[in-house]
C-alpha cells in the first residue's frame, strides 16, 4: 500500500487546526447561550468533533474525494444570540433533532432539496448577517472591558491577516490562549480530564423548534452544505449531493442528544483539503479528508480542557469568536445587498433578525425570514 502523500497530510492537519481553532469559541458560546452547563458544552464539542471526524473519514473513503465535514459555525452563531429557550437546554436539544431530521430528509426527498435551493440567496444572507452582527461587536466590547488584552488579540488578528487570512483567526486564538494563561491561569487538575458524554433527553417545545430548529436547518443548508458543494466543484470534485446531506443529517441526529447542534459539509476548510495545498495529484487528495477527520477526533478529546480553560476569561473568548465571524459577516452582508430588486426585503429581514426580539416565544431569525419573505413576495406581485 502506498503511503499517503505528505502534502495531503499537511493539508488535512492544517484544515482541522484552522477549523477547530477558528470557531470552537463560537460553538462554545452557542451551546452556553441556549443553556448548556460547562459539562454539557464539553460533551457537545466532544460529540461534534467525533461526529465530524468519523463522518468525514467514512464519506472520504466511500467517494475517494477529499470531503471535509465541519460543525455549523453559523448555526452556533444563531444559538449564541437566541437566548435560553423556555425548557432550557433540553428544548434546544429538541430543536437540534428537528434540524438534523430536516437535513436528512433533504437528502432523501428531492423536492425538499429543490425547495431549499429556491430560497432567495439575498434573504438567506440577510438572516445570517443579522445573526452575526451582535456577535461581531464582541471585540469592541472586549477592548472597552479589557483594553490591553482586547487590543492585543485584535492586533494579532489584523497583522497576521495582512499576510494570510486563513491563519489570522488561529493566530488570534493562540494569542487569546497566551493572554488567558498570563492573566487567568486555569487549574490543570480541573481542565485535564477527557470530557464525558452527557445525554440530555429532548424537550419538544414548539416555539423553540420553530424559532431555533427551522433557522438552524436553513442556515446549515444555505451557509454550509451548498457552499461546501460549490467549493468541491470548483476544485474538480462532483459528489452526489443527496447522500452527503443524508449522512451528515444522520450524524447530526446521533450527536444531538449529547449536545451537538449540527455537522455538515465544510466550506472554508474544504478548499484546503480539495485544493492545490493537498498536492498536485488530484486523485490522492482524498487522504487530506482522512487526516483531517482523525485530527478532529483528537481535538474533540481535549474538549474538557478547552471548555474549562475558556471559562476563565469569557470576554476574551467572545472577542475571538467575533473576530472569527468577521469574514462570514462580510460575505453575508455583501450577499444581502447584491441584488437591487431584493434589497429592501433583504434589509427588512436583516434588521428584524439583528434586533434579537422574540415574538410569541419564537426567536428573531424566524421572524426576519418571514418579514423578508412577505416583503419580497409583495414587491414581486407589485411588479
Amino acid at each position: 500500500m502506498r503511503l499517503p502523500p505528505l502534502p495531503a497530510i499537511s493539508a488535512g492537519l492544517l484544515a482541522a487546526f484552522v477549523g477547530f481553532a477558528s470557531s470552537f469559541s463560537v460553538v462554545l458560546q452557542g451551546l452556553v447561550g441556549v443553556g448548556a452547563t460547562q459539562e454539557q458544552a464539553a460533551s457537545g464539542i466532544l460529540a461534534l468533533s467525533v461526529a465530524m471526524g468519523v463522518c468525514g473519514i467514512l464519506v472520504t473513503l466511500r467517494t475517494k474525494m477529499p470531503i471535509s465535514i465541519a460543525w455549523s459555525t453559523p448555526g452556533a452563531a444563531l444559538l449564541a444570540g437566541a437566548g435560553v429557550p423556555h425548557g432550557g437546554f433540553a428544548a434546544a436539544i429538541g430543536a437540534f433533532i428537528l434540524a438534523a431530521a430536516l437535513v436528512t430528509l433533504s437528502g432523501l426527498v428531492k423536492p425538499i432539496g429543490r425547495a431549499m435551493s429556491a430560497i432567495p440567496v439575498s434573504l438567506a444572507n440577510a438572516m445570517l448577517a443579522g445573526i452575526l452582527l451582535p456577535l461581531c461587536l464582541a471585540p469592541v466590547k472586549a477592548v472597552a472591558a479589557m483594553p490591553l488584552a482586547g487590543l492585543a488579540i485584535v492586533a494579532v488578528w489584523f497583522l497576521v491577516g495582512r499576510w494570510s487570512r486563513v491563519l489570522a483567526v488561529p493566530a488570534a486564538a493562540v494569542a487569546t490562549v497566551l493572554l488567558i494563561l498570563a492573566t487567568h491561569p486555569a487549574p490543570m487538575d480541573q481542565a485535564s480530564a477527557m470530557p464525558a458524554p452527557v445525554f440530555v433527553a429532548p424537550d419538544w417545545s414548539l416555539a423553540t423548534m420553530i424559532g431555533i430548529g427551522l433557522p438552524l436547518f436553513l442556515i446549515t443548508m444555505a451557509s454550509q452544505n451548498i457552499p461546501g458543494l460549490a467549493v468541491l466543484k470548483v476544485n474538480g470534485f462532483s459528489p452526489e449531493p443527496g447522500p452527503l446531506f443524508t449522512v451528515t443529517g444522520v450524524f447530526s441526529l446521533l450527536c444531538a442528544p449529547f449536545g451537538g447542534h449540527a455537522v455538515n459539509l465544510a466550506a472554508i476548510t474544504a478548499a484546503i483539503c480539495a485544493g492545490d495545498e493537498a498536492g498536485p495529484d488530484r486523485a490522492r487528495r482524498w487522504w487530506a479528508g482522512v487526516v483531517s477527520g482523525l485530527a478532529y477526533i483528537a481535538f474533540g478529546l481535549a474538549a474538557g480542557w478547552v471548555t474549562v480553560f475558556a471559562g476563565q476569561a469569557p470576554v476574551l473568548v467572545q472577542a475571538m469568536a467575533g473576530l472569527a465571524l468577521i469574514g462570514a459577516f462580510t460575505n453575508a452582508l455583501s450577499g444581502t445587498i447584491a441584488k437591487a430588486q431584493d434589497r429592501e426585503a433583504a434589509i427588512l429581514c436583516f434588521v428584524t433578525t439583528a434586533s434579537g426580539t422574540a415574538f410569541l416565544g419564537i426567536s428573531a431569525p424566524f421572524w426576519g425570514l418571514a418579514v423578508g419573505g412577505i416583503a419580497l413576495f409583495a414587491a414581486r406581485i407589485r411588479k
